[in-house]
């Protein structure tokens, strides 16, 4: 795999580590909501909307967060009705499982918590329907695969990776460098940083180079 593809997958799980964030925070803001509503604004006289608020300041999350969701909540706007389901089960090797849900959709709710429990994807899964599809390559870096494939298969391949229900982080068609220069030391922090710089430019839609840089600073600077 070239150095800019592992930089790429970096950059996606940074990201994911703010999506995550800001999950949480969607979370914590449904949960001090439905507080207030259902037991008032005022903290010192709500429990759970006490525990909730201080459950988002251990989060980090903004005041002004915090307290929309309570006047969200106290003041009884219109919008969905959430309710509380508990769901029971048991994961590989007979490990109970409960899980607490706050939902505005009971179908759904119930449907995603049955996909949740589906068991992680093996290489043998990523590998036949992406090479039967037509890809030249599944490599593997960590607990990601990269599936490569002509421009003119990436479409198909790409289905079929859907049809057989494997989570997609991205999907993109790209330039692959032929070749690539090594760099090392300040040179390869240089670089990473360069193209964090044109990645995070607004104007900039794509940016490609043919780096290919130790693992130990692309984790360091990523």
């Amino acid at each position: 795999m070239s150095g800019h593809s592992k930089w790429h997958n970096i950059r996606l799980k940074k990201e994911k580590v703010d999506q995550v964030r800001g999950k949480l925070f969607s979370k914590l803001a449904r949960e001090i909501a439905v507080a207030a509503k259902e037991g008032g604004g005022d903290p010192d006289g709500n429990p759970r909307l006490r525990t909730a608020i201080d459950h988002a300041r251990e989060a980090g999350m903004p005041n002004d967060n915090i307290q929309r969701a309570i006047q969200r909540g106290a003041g009884g706007a219109e919008g969905a009705t959430f309710e509380t389901i508990t769901y029971e089960g048991y994961a590989p090797g007979g490990v109970a499982v409960l899980v607490e849900v706050l939902t505005d959709n009971r179908n759904r709710a119930a449907s995603d918590v049955r996909t949740s429990s589906a068991p992680a994807s093996s290489a043998d899964d990523v590998l036949s329907p992406a090479l039967e599809a037509g890809a030249e390559d599944v490599r593997t870096s960590g607990d990601v695969y990269e599936i490569v494939t002509p421009p003119d298969r990436f479409f198909k391949v790409k289905q079929a990776v859907e049809r057989a229900r494997l989570p997609i982080v991205s999907a993109d068609i790209m330039m692959v460098p032929k070749t690539t220069v090594r760099v090392e030391g300040k040179e390869a922090q240089h670089v990473l940083r360069l193209m964090e710089a044109l990645e995070d430019h607004d104007d900039v839609q794509h940016a490609y180079a043919n780096f290919d840089v130790p693992d130990e600073i692309l984790q360091q600077v990523g």
